[in-house]
């Protein structure tokens, strides 16, 4: 590793709010007198120790991000952080700096992970999820392809490009984004390109390292999540006419959220490049009623829409508020009290490929593969091309093997992606 042995140990708030979600520090490394801790000196043993750190969203990211950090101001990096309101999770963004005197640290590429993982509740693991283990060409463990095995081979990148950066070699700076909570919703990434825009940082592209084979995808669907309550009247079953039956109600919404489904699949506008061409509904859960002889007063259902880059929530809402007004109606003319409810409850932007064409020739050079991909799942790139900054998919290992028991990456997928992070910072030299 390259230190920089001009640092000194230092801390500085970089701007203060009254919510803790905003606040961000800024730590410089250590003097060179300071004696470093051991980190790993190759991909594969990073993924092992990050898989080590039990991250599924509903814990604190802290450990796996102080371990992060002490490693970047080991190197010599500035590292800024980004909480939560509660203060038990963090993103970490850290620059290393371009330019003859290492001082430019705006533009450049962003290599972007997230660092929380899903849960292995109910699932059954040959081994523990926590311990990373190799059996054959495979390297197993939670989060060993949904996404840490890029965060990895992006950690390995670092003591190159500073050394690059030390020695004036760098055209342009490379960033490193972890975030929390992407996993119940990208929670985190807002609050990084929040950050970097009050610092006046404005990368020229990222890269988020989801797992798509080491192919290149340029874009994504949206999702948005809602909540529907349909609010009825109770009654004993042998006297309905007395009541308002919430899960009839319901149902009757169901069904006009299937019908604007099938109508999403046979639209003019579909774009056949993605893995699912058309925009899709789903409901995902459904609850309601207490007993067989009372009519339900209340009924919850959730459904997701997963929309095409070009199609937005408005493309669904208004229909759908327009059949909740109808239905609203009938069942206030029984009772006034009643009603349906619809409440938002996540919502990620679509990635899209219509500013990205010299991030997807510079990939494709590298690749050498000009196939482009488009996919159904949503990842935080969709933040940052609304932030205006191109973005592509890019990572080792398969989806297919994400958020299942015994997720795994091959080896090989690791190696193809020090390979690719390793031309891409060539690419960054003067």
């Amino acid at each position: 590793m390259s230190v920089n042995p001009d640092y000194k140990s230092s801390k500085q708030i970089m701007s203060n709010s009254n919510t803790a979600s905003n606040s961000v520090l800024s730590i410089n490394a250590p003097s060179n007198n300071t004696p470093s801790i051991s980190y790993p000196n190759n991909s594969i043993d990073w993924l092992t120790r990050l898989i080590g750190f039990d991250t599924v969203s509903r814990h604190s990211n802290l450990a796996l991000i102080s371990e992060v950090e002490s490693y970047c101001k080991d190197l010599g990096l500035t590292v800024a952080l980004t909480f939560n309101e509660t203060q038990d999770k963090a993103n970490l963004f850290v620059t290393v700096p371009a330019g003859k005197d290492a001082d430019i640290t705006s533009g450049g590429l962003v290599l972007s992970g997230h660092t929380d993982v899903v849960p292995v509740d109910g699932q059954d693991w040959s081994s523990d999820p926590f311990e990373a283990i190799i059996r054959g060409d495979k390297l197993y463990g939670r989060g060993s392809c949904d996404m840490k095995g890029f965060i990895a081979c992006a950690l390995n990148l670092l003591p190159k490009a500073v050394e690059l950066s030390n020695n004036g070699q760098l055209r342009r700076p490379l960033h490193l984004a972890l975030s929390f909570d992407e996993e119940v919703g990208c929670l985190g990434a807002p609050l990084i390109l929040a950050d970097l825009k009050a610092r006046g940082i404005t990368p020229d592209y990222c890269i988020v390292g989801e797992p798509t084979l080491m192919t290149m995808v340029v874009a994504h669907k949206g999702i948005a999540v809602y909540r529907c309550r349909v609010h009825g009247k109770s009654a004993h079953s042998s006297l309905t006419h007395q009541g308002v039956n919430a899960i009839s109600y319901a149902s009757r919404l169901v069904g006009y959220v299937d019908s604007l489904a099938d109508e999403f699949t046979s639209r003019e506008d579909n774009d056949e490049l993605f893995d699912v061409p058309y925009s899709t509904l789903s409901v995902g859960t459904i609850h309601g009623g207490s007993a067989t002889n009372i009519v339900p007063n209340l009924c919850e259902f959730t459904f997701d829409y997963r929309n095409l880059p070009h199609m937005t929530q408005d493309d669904i809402l208004a229909p759908i508020q327009a059949k909740i007004a109808e239905l609203n109606a009938q069942m206030q003319a029984r009772a006034p009290e009643t009603g349906i409810e619809l409440l938002q409850e996540e919502s990620v932007p679509a990635m899209t490929d219509s500013s990205n064409d010299e991030l997807q020739q510079l990939i494709a050079a590298l690749t050498q593969d000009q196939k482009r991909h488009k996919v159904a799942y949503a990842t935080e790139g969709g933040q940052f091309t609304n932030a205006g900054i191109p973005t592509i998919i890019c990572g080792p290992g398969s989806i297919e093997q994400a958020h299942k028991a015994d997720e795994f990456v091959a080896l090989s997928e690791i190696k193809r992606c020090d390979e690719f992070l390793q031309k891409l910072l060539n690419s960054c030299m003067v």
